[in-house]
């Protein structure tokens, strides 16, 4: 396949590319600045400018753009960035597909989200058709994912993959995690009581692929392990495989003052499903969270 890939720099972006290549399909990815090599192609998706040649030769389209969410203090220029990096590919991608002939237009659209669209679920377990929550990021997931109609009105199958938690040493939530763990000085966030919706890399990548292959999946997709487990879990597990203890819980407050306004998503409870992913016929090769946590440190 020809895939086109917006936000290949980043986390996800880097690996799904590589493991696309390394099952032999072309990845042809957007970059904001000039191209360098003969797979890249540049773009401007906050002036909303992108040539149509370059989608209409795609088989696929995948978008995974958007500014990190954890790499800075929220203030509210960050918000704005969060918030305009993922509308603005997202919309400029959309409307870019919807405006080819319809012999020219990818098939298939594969969409970032984040299980963000839920927001605090509390000890409630949601699965695809629960409406958004409230909450910034709930806010941002809703117009994120509103952004995609124009590819989807103009009949392509649009995916929005809902992601949890990618479970990776050198990324996402397990990277900034690790030395304070590993020296011994790590615990529960809070409570500890919010549930964390992880999934494996492994399977965060084998479900992208799978979801490009699948003609019959649309609209949201859950990308989440099958077993969501409380933070208090997560920590006692991953102290376990450092071989460390996990004995200093960090206050609601003390992350507060640390994260600012990231601190409160830190803190929510998503007690989410892949319920679409299972009735799919997915098979996870991490299904529980002991050994996601050891294929992110060890693989």
């Amino acid at each position: 396949m020809r895939i086109l890939l917006a936000g290949a720099s980043g986390f996800l972006g880097t690996r799904l590319a590589d493991h696309l290549t390394a099952d032999g399909h072309r990845v042809t990815r957007l970059v904001r600045r000039p191209a360098r090599t003969g797979d890249e192609r540049q773009w401007n998706p906050t002036a909303a400018q992108l040539d149509p040649a370059v989608v209409a030769d795609a088989d696929a389209v995948v978008n995974l753009a958007g500014a990190g969410v954890g790499d800075k203090r929220w203030n509210d220029a960050y918000r704005r960035l969060i918030r305009s990096s993922r509308v603005d590919s997202t919309t400029t991608l959309a409307i870019t597909i919807a405006g080819l002939p319809a012999a020219d237009r990818p098939p298939v659209l594969l969409n970032a989200s984040a299980v963000g669209w839920y927001g605090n679920t509390g000890d409630r377990v949601v699965e695809e058709d629960a409406p958004a929550g409230e909450g910034f990021l709930a806010d941002v997931c809703r117009v994120w994912e509103a952004a995609t109609r124009p590819a989807e009105d103009a009949g392509v199958r649009v995916v929005r993959l809902r992601t949890g938690l990618p479970l990776h040493r050198d990324g996402g939530l397990l990277k900034p995690q690790l030395l304070p763990f590993r020296l011994g000085i790590a615990g529960r966030l809070g409570s500890g009581r919010q549930w964390l919706p992880w999934i494996s890399m492994a399977d965060w990548l084998r479900a992208a692929r799978f979801l490009l292959d699948r003609d019959d999946v649309a609209g949201a997709v859950n990308v989440v392990g099958p077993a969501p487990v409380t933070n208090a879990e997560f920590t006692r597990e991953l102290a376990r495989q450092v071989h460390r203890p996990a004995v200093v819980p960090i206050p609601a407050l003390a992350l507060k003052v640390a994260l600012g306004g990231f601190a409160q998503e830190a803190l929510t409870s998503a007690r989410v499903l892949p319920a679409v992913l299972t009735r799919a016929g997915f098979a996870y090769h991490h299904p529980d969270l002991p050994s996601a946590l050891h294929a992110a440190l060890n693989d």
